[in-house]
């Protein structure tokens, strides 16, 4: 048996309702966990919301409400916005649940017996807006000489008592880790954190008492941990840190945790001290993707081009919008979307190319054959289709989406579609009904036989849709994984049975672009 899978997203801060962006994350780790899933694997796949610190506290007060009353509004977005995109999470983890806080003041717990906690004053430059600490040499000059994080986010001076972390300590062990090939990938988020780490890792502030909303620092009631060291032990608590059994068992460490470029640092450096510090294993891999910019230019409330993916989902279809994320953008670098891309390109490869395919093939089979299967022999034309349409299928898109490649997954698997468009001009089955009946019969079946393995290979991407082309081709639910790319014998077990097709329905209509665009 293949070994289990444990994947998480980021989790959300809910400062504010979902933009494109976030459903970019999530499709992007729900196709994987569909995919490992196909494999085999027995998958654990997590996502929630970050809830606490001061940048919440602050947005509560200016709206005139409670932290945990705008938390509970806006997670509540988040949680729709996954169930929109049919995001097949197994838990969401929200940093207020009981189970968080008890997982959190374990960890401290296991950091401070281990010495690597102490009290101390911290006085330095903190980024609301990044919930994170800025060192002098890292900041930047705004256009009216203001000092900016290098995310381009006002700073201000802090000053407070403050427990330290102590993060120099584990420098050669981080360094290490970043050097190790694979942990953290692409190449430009790794290299940036082993030049951070070479510059030199000075320890940690770790709690604050200048607000109150966030998890208790055992011991010490006045201070509240910072942000991330509870926002980083979500990938514990959701299975069963500390208290350990079957879930913590099987799936610790993670095998992937999916982030954004703009938070390695966290993940890569912080997050790995922290469970050295615990004594606990390290996750075996940190990807960072890309952002994904509106017509080029990163969505914010203050340019006002933010795109809200639920009424995106809702104008162009769930799965439509999940294969324009998923093709249009190579995984790990920026992208760029704008609505017009998106019906162009889901047009020309669902609608004009795989859809079209499908449904010109079952309505030719059951105008033409009655609806009825039958065993047929295979010329050399229609072994090399079935090969390449395999090879996509089975080889190369499998190879491709365990590295993460989503788009050079789907490209060869578009081209599989696209030679079995070639292959039906060329055999023109139409012509062949008046001059070679038996023939016709071959080609058809043959691209039946196609079309089954392109709809469960694209399975990750487009479910629904997918899952409705195989329903119409009569294969059974129970033989829909990759493993089954492989078995023939459900084509002759269709044969057997009798299995008729009824007059198909188009899976992938065409995309109109509406006159005033998803806001």
């Amino acid at each position: 048996m293949p070994d289990p899978y444990y994947l998480t997203t980021a989790i959300n801060y809910p400062n504010g309702r979902p933009h494109i962006g976030h459903a970019y994350e999530a499709v992007a780790a729900d196709v994987l966990a569909r995919f490992q899933r196909l494999s085999g694997r027995e998958v654990r796949f997590q996502t929630g919301t970050d809830e606490h610190g001061l940048k919440m506290a602050q947005k509560a007060r200016d709206m005139g409400t409670s932290p945990r009353e705008l938390a509970d509004e806006m997670t509540g977005h988040f949680i729709e916005l996954d169930r929109v995109l049919n995001v097949s999470y197994d838990r969401f983890v929200r940093t207020t649940d009981a189970d968080h806080h008890r997982a959190s003041q374990a960890i401290w717990r296991a950091m401070e017996a281990k010495g690597d906690l102490y009290l101390d004053r911290y006085e330095g430059w903190y980024s609301v807006r990044d919930e994170a600490y800025y060192d002098e040499k890292e900041l930047v000059e705004g256009e009216g000489g203001e000092r900016l994080s290098p995310q381009g986010t006002p700073v201000e001076w802090t000053e407070e008592e403050t427990w330290f972390f102590r993060l120099s300590k584990y420098s050669d062990a981080i360094l290490n880790l970043l050097e190790k090939p694979g942990f953290l990938e692409p190449a430009r988020s790794r290299n940036e954190m082993i030049a951070f780490v070479k510059g030199g890792l000075k320890d940690l502030s770790v709690s604050r008492t200048s607000f109150d909303w966030g998890v208790k620092v055992p011991g010490s009631e006045n201070h509240v941990m910072y942000v991330w060291v509870d926002a980083l032990t979500n990938y514990i608590t959701g299975i069963g840190y500390p208290d350990g059994g079957d879930l913590w068992d099987k799936f610790w460490p993670a095998d992937l945790h999916l982030i954004g470029k703009d938070i390695v640092r966290f993940h890569t450096i912080y997050w790995p001290a922290f469970l050295m510090s615990a004594d606990l294993p390290l996750p075996k891999k940190v990807f960072a993707h890309g952002f994904l910019l509106n017509r080029g230019v990163k969505e914010s409330k203050s340019a006002g081009n933010v795109t809200d993916p639920i009424e995106l989902a809702e104008a162009f279809g769930v799965d439509a919008l999940r294969y324009f994320l998923m093709a249009e953008v190579t995984f790990g670098q920026d992208g760029s979307y704008s609505a017009q891309a998106l019906v162009t390109k889901v047009n020309a490869e669902l609608a004009n190319s795989f859809g079209n395919l499908a449904q010109r093939t079952l309505s030719m089979i059951v105008k033409n054959m009655d609806g009825k299967l039958a065993c047929f022999e295979r010329d050399d034309a229609d072994n090399a289709l079935l090969g390449e349409v395999e090879n996509a299928c089975r080889v190369i898109l499998p190879r491709e989406f365990e590295a993460l490649n989503f788009s050079v997954g789907i490209e060869s698997w578009l081209r599989a579609v696209h030679a079995c468009n070639a292959y039906v001009d060329e055999q023109a089955p139409w012509a062949l009904k008046k001059t070679d009946p038996e023939r016709m019969k071959t080609v058809l079946l043959t691209l039946f036989v196609a079309i089954r393995s392109l709809a469960i290979a694209i399975q990750p991407v487009v479910p629904s849709k997918a899952v409705a082309v195989l329903d119409q081709l009569g294969v059974a639910s129970d033989r829909r994984s990759y493993d089954d790319l492989a078995d023939e014998s459900w084509y002759e077990d269709l044969v057997a049975a009798g299995y008729t097709l009824a007059k198909p329905t188009p899976v992938f209509p065409r995309l109109e672009l509406p006159e005033t665009e998803p806001a």
